[in-house]
This record gives structure tokens, sequence and C-alpha cells, in this order.
């Protein structure tokens, strides 16, 4: 199956989707920090049978602007929000991954009234943790680009479906394999949950949530325990054998529990937030 591009502006700022059809309720899927939107290929192959299927390149990553001037966090959710508009999504389901989880999470509770449910992938509320962008910063320095060739990348980040998904995020450019992103933006798109904690918003959230978690999560026990007690009403759910990057480990089992969910995902009232 394919996808076709389509490119949403606002505010200046290019975003760069994969469509890939379909006629079902929409569902739109959001990348983690330094991904790119075909992380979610083998998932929304899998989804558009019964949803209408749209992947972003969020602000900063893969096709979409490079150095946007903006990477606060009001940023991310207004393109959300472009996106749906200009592309016709009516009462989505927001899929995230880390950091796309946060962005749908805070979607979801600013715009009540426009997200029908939220499946978040290893992602959380955004506790302040100060440490944390020096900590991305350094990890990025870390990579050894340019990789020299796409089986190297590939070895570097573990090999593996999890290796292919992180090589598939690189460009080339004159014979050889470099980040499609600036490693300051990444850095500075974590600026506001390293300060401050999102709780509230996640405490605000009203919509059908799946949260589905690592057996490796990177979120610390005590961090899910507050999660779940925060929303009660929350269906949670812990993959044998996976790691952070579980939706690129078991695509078909993520599929399998996004489709079992959300049967019981009821419509959201119309407002105009």
């Amino acid at each position: 199956m394919t996808w076709s591009e389509r490119t949403v502006v606002r505010d200046g700022v290019r975003l760069v989707c994969r469509d890939w059809g379909g006629s079902g309720p929409p569902v739109v899927l959001l990348h983690g920090l330094a991904g790119h939107a075909g992380e979610w290929d083998a998932t929304a192959a899998r989804l558009r049978a019964a949803h209408r299927v749209v992947a972003v390149d969020q602000r900063g990553h893969g096709a979409s602007e490079h150095l946007p001037a903006d990477v606060s966090r009001d940023a991310y959710v207004r393109d959300v929000l472009a996106v749906t508009e200009q592309l016709g999504l009516e009462s989505p389901v927001l899929v995230g991954q880390s950091l796309g989880g946060h962005t749908a999470v805070l979607t979801a509770a600013r715009h009540p009234g426009l997200v029908r449910a939220l499946v978040l992938v290893e992602a959380g509320a955004g506790e302040p943790s100060p440490d944390t962008p020096a900590h991305i910063g350094a990890w990025l320095d870390s990579w050894p680009v340019p990789f020299p060739s796409r089986d190297a990348a590939v070895r570097y980040f573990g090999g593996g479906p999890v290796g292919e998904g992180w090589a598939d995020g690189l460009q080339e450019r004159d014979g050889r394999l470099w980040p499609r992103f600036d490693r300051d933006v990444m850095v500075g798109s974590l600026a506001e949950t390293a300060r401050r904690s999102f709780a509230p918003e996640w405490s605000g959230v009203t919509c059908p949530t799946l949260l589905v978690l690592a057996r490796a999560s990177l979120l610390a026990p005590m961090e899910i325990d507050e999660l779940l007690r925060r929303r009660p009403d929350m269906t949670s759910v812990s993959v044998p054998g996976t790691g952070h990057d579980l939706h690129l480990q078991r695509p078909g089992v993520l599929t399998d529990l996004i489709s079992a969910f959300l049967p019981d995902a009821r419509r959201p009232t119309p407002d105009h937030t």
C-alpha cells in the first residue's frame, strides 16, 4: 500500500504529512523527538483498512520545516490543529509516541471538542526534568555522523526494526547519511518539559485514552502509578519483549490494541476552541 504526500502550512511553517487515505474515522499519527512520519508506515498500512490515516512529520523533523523559530509545546499543538483542519480530519484519534504522545495529550486537554480518543505509546504527563535537554543533547552529539552507509546506521541504532526505523529517518548527502533535523531544535523542543509539570493537562483530558507501555519502559514505575492514579478511567497495557520504540518493534500488536480499543471511543462534543 502507498501513501500520498500532503503539505500543510501554518504561519509560514511547512508541515509534510503521509496521507494513507482510507474512508473510516480519522487517525493522526505523531512520532517522537528526532523521529519521522515513516516510523508509522507499518501501523498506518494496517489501520487504513478501517480509518483515514495521516502521519505527520512534525516541525523540525523529517521533510517538514527544518529550523522553525517556535518550538514551544503550544506550537506543536497548533500544528496538529492545522493538520486536522486543512486535511478535513474531523474528530480524529490522536496516536502519539513519546514526545508525540505528549503533544497529543496537550491537544486533547486544550481542545476537548476536537479529539475523539488518544492512544499514547510510551508517553506520560511530562513531569519537570531539568537534566533532560543536556542528556538528549549529549546523546545526539554522540552519533557518529555522517554514517558511511545505511547498514552502518542500522547497526548503530541497534539493528532489527528499530535500527531500520531510525536509519529511515536519515538523509543522503554526498554519499553519506545525516540526520534530518537540527540538534539545537531537538534540544529546544524539550525546554518546557524540562522546567514545568504538565500534570494538570494530563488530569484534564476527558476523551477515552489507551496507554501502551513497553515492558522495558522509559517511564519509571512511580511515574506510571501516578499517571494511572490521575486518570483511573484510562486503559493501560504493557507489551512484552519491547522497549521505548515498541511501535517499530511490534506494529502488528500495537495495531491490534488500537483496533480493539477504538470501538469504545465516544465522539467528542463539538465546540469552537
